[in-house]
Order: C-alpha cells, then structure tokens, then sequence
C-alpha cells in the first residue's frame, strides 16, 4: 500500500487535483489524476469504468453535480493509503492528449495584443478595430490538430509575400512564432439552436489548460485578409496533458479591467470571470516573458456566450483559448511578434540576438495560479520543439 507525501508549496496539491491521461509500458491510455509527483489511477481507486477510457470525454459529459462528488472522492481517495498498482510516478508514465477534441476556436481577447499587433499590422490605421470592444473577436481553427505538449512541431510550408515582394512565393515559414494563452474545455454543451449565458460558463465548462498557438506569421500576413487566419494556424495547436478543474479555479476568480463601453446584454456576467493566472514562456530554458492572464480584457465565460449566442451548439471537448495573453509591460508580451516589435527589436536568448523561431528551438510555457488554501496550484506546461520543414512540402 502506498501513502502519498505532499509537500508544503507543491503545485499539485488537493486543492488542485487536475485531470490527465496516462499510460504506462505494456497499459492502455485511462484517466488518473496528478497528487503531488504521482499519478492516481482513478479507475483502480474508485472502481468506475468511465476512467478506464482513452480521453477525458465520457465523464466531463456526466455534467456538473458528478464533477463536484468525484472531486469530493478523490480529496478524500488520495490523502488515505491506496494500492500500489495505482500509484505510478510522474516521471515513470506517458501523458497522452487528454480530450478528444470536438472544435477549436481561438479567440482574440488581450486589449494590449490586439493593440500591439495593429500597430505593427497596421500602422497608418486605429490600433483597434471597430468591433473589438464590443465582442469578443476569434475564429474557427483545426480540431485535428492540436497536440498534447512534448509533440514535435514540423515548420510550416506555405505562399508568403513580403510588402516589397512582386509575387507571392513558397516555401517554409520564415517567421514562426508562438502564441501563450489558456484553453477551456467543454464539459456539457448546448444543442444546435441554443445558447449558452456567460453564467452557465461555471456549470457547463470542465476544465482549463495552457495552449500554445504556433503562428506562421508570414503566411498569416499574406492570408488573412479578408477571412483572417487559415493556414498560419492550422498546422498545430500544443495544450499542456493536465487539465485543472474549474472547480479548482474559484481562488484564482478575479475581476475583468473595466469594459467600457457596456457590453451588450447577452454578454453582461453576474459576477465576472477573470481569472488570476501567471505565465511563464521559456524560449530553449530562458524564461523570456511572464504574460498575466488577468489582463485580458474579455472573460472566458464571455467568449462562451459569444461562442453560441447565433445557436451554434456547444460539445463535449470543444476548445476555445483566449488568443494572447498580453500585459502592459513588454516582459509581460505573450507572442516573439510583440516582444521582438516584428522582429525590428531581438531579444538575447542564450547570449544571442533572437527574433523568431530557428530549427530546433524548444518553447515551454507554464502556468500558476492562487489556489484556494493560499498556496499556488499548477498547469504543468506545454512544451514543443520546431523541427525541419518536410522534404516534401520545400
């Protein structure tokens, strides 16, 4: 039998308790829950089948009330003895993706972003467009793409045209980047037809993860305009493998900055969902930019009603991220776009000049927040490492 030690501070704590999904040598993929360094195999410890399955899927869609009484179980679960067999190291198991996705869209949502951004993308032009406080601005990127974290990234082929350029031209982007924002899981969703209020975001919402949007920005720029991103985006999207329970977030539950104007009324909030979140990319081991989440101008909850408020339906394992988490300061841009000012202002990495991402460069993005036995609780991270274009698509 086996006695789980939490140590004061640890990230991973009770008060966190996120979900994921693991495999050991010789084991299929199952559901377990991350105590501490150790991985709790939940179908063994609380003898339920729906944990025995590959993704994270069949029981975010047992709605609210039983996420509620399996966390109760396993607060209690895990601070008794528990069998060996279902105890495993972290360091010893596979972390797979941990949802099988339904869609993916990617908002939109950091003021400081959106602002950086139309000043390099549009510098004759007001920063903001028209609509931008007025809702939350995204679009629909590719289910089939997002990866759990530690996956390879291929760099991206595609058309790409500098202002200067006569022609369009192909080949392997030139200017990669990444992009550190949350992601927020669908637990119980909406059929078509319906929508869902920004106070439902609580009860229909499962979890939350760290996402990392790679951008090719050059393919970006020549495509986007008029239907925004496509080609830039779509070939990968990188989420961390631990899910942390919204259940786990209250303590991290904050005010948005002010909205002003009003939002219209299907986006109005009871009590608003900001979220007190620190980021931390590290750009092959340095830690580059510390990105706060409680600055983004547009809560979660708010891109959920957005999401659905033209009866488009909601599912278990969609995913929508935040866009760019972006602060004020520059060590606080969440994309090497802003802190490098498009490349115009290298940032030293490893004592060299640094714009956007090189072959071989590895970017890990990490995140904590307040939990809410005053401590700190953990996303772990989503890592990646950029590999050669194909041979194929040069």
């Amino acid at each position: 039998m086996t006695e789980i030690a939490i140590p004061a501070g640890s990230p991973f704590g009770t008060d966190n308790l996120p979900y994921g999904v693991f495999s050991t040598p010789g084991t299929e993929p199952r559901v377990g829950v991350r105590v501490a360094d150790s991985v709790v195999d939940l179908a063994v410890v609380l003898g339920d089948a729906v944990f025995a399955r590959p993704t994270l899927n069949a029981f975010m869609a047992q709605g609210y009330d039983r996420w509620v009484e399996v966390r109760r179980r396993i607060t209690e679960v895990v601070t008794g003895v528990l069998p060996d067999e279902a105890v495993h190291a972290v360091g010893d198991v596979t972390l797979h993706l941990p949802v099988d996705i339904a869609d993916y869209v990617d908002f939109y949502a950091s003021e400081h972003h959106a602002t950086n951004l139309g000043r390099l993308f549009r510098p004759d032009s007001a920063p903001l467009m028209p609509n931008w406080k007025h809702l939350p601005v995204g679009y629909h990127g590719r289910a089939g793409s997002v990866v759990v974290s530690g996956t390879d990234i291929v760099r991206p082929c595609g058309q790409r045209k500098a202002p200067g350029d006569p022609a369009p031209v192909f080949g392997p982007s030139t200017r990669l980047d990444i992009e550190a924002e949350l992601g927020f899981l669908v637990g119980t969703g909406s059929p078509l037809g319906s929508s869902l209020t920004a106070d439902d975001f609580g009860r229909h919402v499962f979890g939350a993860v760290v996402v990392n949007d790679w951008s090719a920005r050059d393919i970006q720029a020549w495509e986007y305009v008029p239907l925004g991103p496509n080609l830039g985006k779509s070939f990968a999207t990188s989420i961390s493998p631990w899910v942390v329970p919204l259940l786990a977030l209250e303590g991290a539950r904050v005010p948005t900055p002010e909205q002003d104007p009003a939002p219209l009324p299907y986006l109005a909030e009871t009590r608003p969902w900001g979220l007190d979140v620190d980021l931390a990319v590290e750009w092959n081991g340095e830690v580059v930019t510390r990105p706060p989440y409680r600055s983004m101008y547009w809560s979660p909850a708010q891109m959920l009603a957005h999401l659905t408020i033209n009866g488009a339906p909601a599912r278990t394992g969609d995913l929508f991220a935040s866009g760019t988490v972006s602060g004020p300061d520059k060590d606080q841009r969440g994309a090497f776009i802003e802190l490098t000012w498009g490349g115009r202002e290298p940032v030293t990495v490893a004592g060299e000049p640094r714009t956007f991402l090189l072959d071989g460069d590895e970017v890990a993005i990490s995140a904590t927040a307040p939990g809410a036995g005053g401590g700190r609780i953990g996303f772990g991270e989503v890592r990646g490492r950029i590999l050669p274009a194909t041979q194929a698509h040069r």
